[in-house]
C-alpha cells in the first residue's frame, strides 16, 4: 500500500490535525504528552477553527492553533519548518500577547490565567542539549525559583528524535508524536498504526487521507508547501549572496592587509637604514598605509641626500 503522501509537518495539513473541532481527542492527546499530563486535560475550545481562507496568498503565512482548558489556560501551537530569525523573541510575544489580551477594563491581575506557547520545531535551536523537549519558563537561575508559570514556552526540536531501531509499539505519548511528525510521510498508513496504536493516530491519518482525496483540501495543501519552498529557496539565495559578498569582503580585506604589512615592514628596513630607532611591524601598520607612504618617502628622500 502506499504511502498517504501528505507531510503532517506542513502548516495546512498541522492545523487540520492538532486545530479542528470534530477531533478534539487529538489535540486533547497531543497537549497531555507535551504538558506531561499534570494536570490532565480532559476538555479543550478551539478558538481560532479553521475558516476558508485563499491559503495561495503568501500573506496569509500563519496557520497556528489557538485553545482554552477547563484549568482556563490558554495555547498557542505553531509549527515552524526552519529556524527564523528571532525566534525566541518571536514565541515569548505571541505568549505574551496572550497573556496580555486576557485582561479587560475592570479585570485584576489575579484573573490572568497561564498562557501556554507550544512550537513543532523542524530544526535545532540548542545543538548543545540531546533533550528534544525544552520548557521555559519565568524561573530564578541561581536558585531555582519559579516566578509564575504563568508565561510558558515549550519547544520540540523534531531533529532530535531518534526513532527505535526495532518495529516494537512506541508507548511515550510525546515520543509517538515526535514519531508521527517525523516518519508518516515516509510509512504507509498500517506502518504507522502499528507502531502508535492510540485511536488519535488513527484519525490524525484519517484526516491526512482527507486532505489527499479532497482536491479542494489537496490544493490548499499543495499551496502552502510550494510557499514553503519558495521561502525556503529565497532564504537560500540571500544566504549564499551573503556569503559570497562576505567572501569578496573577505578577501580584500585581506588584501588591504598584506599591502599594509609589506609597507610596514619595509619602512622598518628604511628606519634601521636611516638610523633611525626602528619601529614593530605592529605599530607601524597602525599608522595606516597613507601615513606609511608619507613616511617612506621621507625616509627615502634622506637616504638619497647621504649618498
Amino acid at each position: 500500500m502506499p504511502t498517504i503522501d501528505i507531510d503532517p509537518l506542513v502548516d495546512f495539513a498541522c492545523r487540520a490535525i492538532l486545530g479542528s473541532p470534530e477531533y478534539p481527542a487529538i489535540t486533547l492527546h497531543f497537549l497531555n504528552a507535551v504538558l506531561g499530563g499534570l494536570p490532565l486535560i480532559t476538555k479543550v475550545e478551539i478558538l481560532n477553527p479553521t475558516i476558508e481562507k485563499n491559503f495561495e496568498d503568501d500573506k496569509y503565512s500563519i496557520l497556528d492553533v489557538s485553545g482554552l482548558d477547563e484549568f482556563g489556560r490558554y495555547f498557542d501551537i505553531e509549527i515552524q519548518r526552519s529556524k527564523p530569525a528571532a525566534l525566541p523573541e518571536r514565541l515569548t510575544y505571541y505568549s505574551a500577547t496572550q497573556l496580555v489580551e486576557q485582561l479587560g477594563s475592570g479585570d485584576d491581575y489575579a484573573d490572568l490565567r497561564p498562557s501556554i506557547g507550544i512550537c513543532i520545531l523542524d530544526a535545532i535551536m540548542f545543538p548543545k542539549i540531546d533533550d528534544l523537549h525544552l520548557d521555559f519558563r519565568l524561573i530564578n537561575a541561581k536558585h531555582n525559583l519559579l516566578l509564575t508559570d504563568h508565561l510558558q514556552i515549550h519547544l520540540l526540536e523534531l531533529p532530535k528524535y531518534k526513532p527505535p531501531s526495532d518495529n516494537r509499539v512506541i508507548k511515550d505519548p510525546l515520543q509517538q508524536w515526535c514519531f508521527f511528525f517525523r516518519r508518516t510521510k515516509y510509512l504507509t498508513p498500517e506502518e504507522i498504526l502499528k507502531r502508535l496504536p492510540h485511536p488519535v493516530f488513527a484519525e490524525a491519518i484519517g484526516i491526512l487521507e482527507m486532505i489527499a482525496r479532497d482536491p479542494h483540501q489537496r490544493s490548499l495543501y499543495q499551496a502552502r508547501l510550494k510557499m514553503e519552498r519558495d521561502v525556503r529557496a529565497k532564504e537560500d539565495y540571500a544566504l549564499q549572496q551573503g556569503l559570497e559578498q562576505g567572501l569578496e569582503q573577505g578577501l580584500e580585506q585581506g588584501l588591504e592587509k598584506g599591502k599594509l604589512i609589506e609597507r610596514a615592514r619595509l619602512v622598518g628596513v628604511l628606519q634601521g637604514l636611516a638610523g633611525d630607532p626602528v619601529q614593530s611591524i605592529e605599530e607601524l601598520a597602525k599608522l595606516g598605509l597613507q601615513s606609511l607612504s608619507v613616511l617612506e618617502i621621507e625616509l627615502q628622500r634622506r637616504l638619497r641626500e647621504r649618498i
